[in-house]
Order: structure tokens, then C-alpha cells, then sequence
């Protein structure tokens, strides 16, 4: 058993504190652009233009990843505390809002630049794990989002929540939805089916929805929620709602694979 007592904050130089969740946020940012600069994008028409863009997705990142939090899991305490919305230092974030706010966010760009927008979805899916991966290290660091209790060799306690032996699902979900998704989404791009835009991208939804549909019975549901319909969490039936999206957007877009 090991015993969680990381403090939040990386550092800190007088009242200024660089937090371990802000510094993941970045440290995927910028190895995700390095990756797609380097190797995913160097020769495709979308290069010239993806530098502009990363704007555009911090901005889809942020801006959804909060509301998405807001409307998915906290509505009714932040429609009566409208100030505390903009409060994002403090927490609540959620990564299937970032998801659409990342999809609207490309959809606006390629438009403006009359480009296809799965081209710059598909190589975002690739590297995206990578981000997920440091951010839920970061989970890991601030006792957040903390299993149910175990008492497996490797289970955890989190001090700073109780004193019971719980899943480690953090680092859960960094296994699968980083490094596996990462490695099953690469195989796919070795495949070639960066080819025909969208692919990869319903690739990412499925796995990606899939390996949180799975974690999060090892994970403690939001407080404020509980388990709602059929015993699921929120997250669970969000999940379930991508994995949909992306078998018909597989489908669909496989279809016009063999069409064409």
C-alpha cells in the first residue's frame, strides 16, 4: 500500500504557486505540438496553418473543458454562484467538455481556412493521449478523482480524503487512456488510416470512451451526482454517448473508404 501525500503545488516563489495540474496541461501542449510538427503534419497541407491553431485549441480546451463542467456535474451549484465560474485556479474541469470544446473550436478554424477539419482532429486524437496522460498523473499528485476502497497489494490511501485503501484509478486511466490509446491509435496511424480524415478520430472516441467507461467502476462518482441511471456515473453515460458517435463516424467514414 502506499500513501499519497504529494503536495499540489510544483512550486512556489512568494505568493505565485505553479501548480503539478497546470504544469501537465503545458507539458502535453507542447510535446503534442512537437509531435505533430515533426512527425504527424510535416508534410501535409495543414503545416503551414497548424501553429495558428494550437490557439484556437488551447482556447476549445479551456473554455469547453469548464463549461462542460458546469453543465455536466455541477450546474445547479454554479447557476447559483455565477462568479465562481470564472474561479478556474480553484478546479472543475471535464475532459468530454474540452472534447467539444475542441471540436468546435477546429470546426470554426478549418472553416476560416477552408480545410478539411477531421485533418486536424485526427492528428490532435494522436497526440491527445499523451496530454491525458499528465493530467491524470496530475490527478494522482492532488488527490482527485480517487478510487473506491481496495485493498489490492497496489492500492492507495489519500490522506488528505480519509484514511481507507482505494484504487489507484488515476493511474488507471493514465495506463489505458494514455499510454494504450496512444500506442493502439499509432498502430492505426502505421495502418495508414491518417488517410481518410475522420478515422482516427472515431478510433480515439471509441477507446478512449471505453477505457473510462471501464476505470470509472473503480472510481468514486462525483459527490454532488452519485451513480445515476442503471447505477452508472455521469461519466459512464457521457461515455457511452461517444462510443456511439464514433462507431457511426467509423462507420460512415470507413464507407466512403470503400467507396471511394
Amino acid at each position: 500500500m502506499f500513501i499519497n501525500n504529494f503536495d499540489p503545488v510544483a512550486l512556489q516563489i512568494f505568493s505565485f504557486e505553479i501548480r503539478w495540474y497546470s504544469l501537465a496541461y503545458i507539458t502535453g501542449i507542447i510535446i503534442g505540438w512537437i509531435l505533430c510538427k515533426r512527425i504527424f503534419i510535416k508534410k501535409t497541407n495543414i503545416n503551414e496553418k497548424f501553429d495558428d491553431y494550437i490557439t484556437y485549441l488551447i482556447i476549445g480546451i479551456i473554455i469547453g473543458g469548464r463549461l462542460g463542467y458546469i453543465v455536466f456535474y455541477n450546474f445547479n451549484y454554479y447557476i447559483s454562484n455565477i462568479l465562481d465560474i470564472f474561479k478556474i485556479w480553484e478546479g472543475g474541469m471535464s475532459f468530454h467538455g474540452g472534447l467539444i470544446g475542441v471540436i468546435i473550436a477546429t470546426t470554426i478554424f478549418s472553416k476560416n481556412n477552408n480545410h478539411n477539419s477531421f485533418q486536424y482532429m485526427d492528428v490532435v486524437s494522436l497526440v491527445a493521449p499523451i496530454g491525458i496522460f499528465f493530467g491524470r498523473l496530475a490527478n494522482f499528485i492532488n488527490s482527485e478523482l480517487y478510487g473506491t476502497p481496495s485493498e489490492l497489494p497496489w492500492s492507495v490511501t489519500f490522506i488528505k480524503i480519509d484514511n481507507l485503501s482505494r484504487h489507484p484509478s488515476q493511474l488507471y486511466e493514465a495506463i489505458l487512456e494514455g499510454i494504450f490509446l496512444f500506442l493502439i491509435l499509432l498502430y492505426f496511424r502505421k495502418k495508414n488510416y491518417l488517410l481518410i480524415p475522420g478515422l482516427i478520430s472515431s478510433l480515439f472516441l471509441i477507446f478512449y470512451s471505453l477505457f473510462r467507461f471501464i476505470v470509472e467502476f473503480f472510481r468514486v462518482p462525483d459527490q454532488q451526482l452519485g451513480y445515476l441511471t442503471f447505477n452508472l456515473s455521469m461519466g459512464q453515460i457521457i461515455s457511452l454517448i461517444f462510443i456511439l458517435i464514433g462507431i457511426i463516424l467509423f462507420y460512415f467514414k470507413n464507407e466512403n473508404k470503400q467507396i471511394n
